[in-house]
């Protein structure tokens, strides 16, 4: 009986939308269920903000501003596996931004 290698791998995924995110994520614990493979998450990561402040005016009413603010949501998945290749060709939605990082 041939023994297959047990690879670990970290998957880093950030988005501006946490609905999208969830659904990514909801695609991994699908894909580590149908390949039996060991998952630990997702573990949810402390959420960023960017606060911009932009003049309303250039010239009059320095006091007049905007604030715009964008959020970034994180999640990380631990995984192993034997099948590598089942989780590179999941097709993820737009606009989820995601690293993968190989841990032996």
């Amino acid at each position: 009986m041939v023994n297959k290698k047990i690879s670990k791998m970290r998957i880093r995924m950030h988005a501006f939308d946490s609905k999208m995110l969830k659904e990514c994520c909801e695609k991994i614990i699908r894909a580590a269920k149908n390949t039996h493979s060991t998952l630990k998450g997702p573990i949810p990561m402390p959420t960023k903000r960017k606060v911009y402040c932009v003049l309303r005016s250039p010239h009059v009413n320095k006091d007049s501003r905007e604030q715009f603010e964008i959020r970034i949501h994180t999640k990380v998945f631990y995984i192993s596996t034997t099948s590598l290749d089942y989780f590179f060709t999941l097709q993820m939605p737009p606009g989820v931004f995601f690293s993968i990082k190989y841990l032996n």
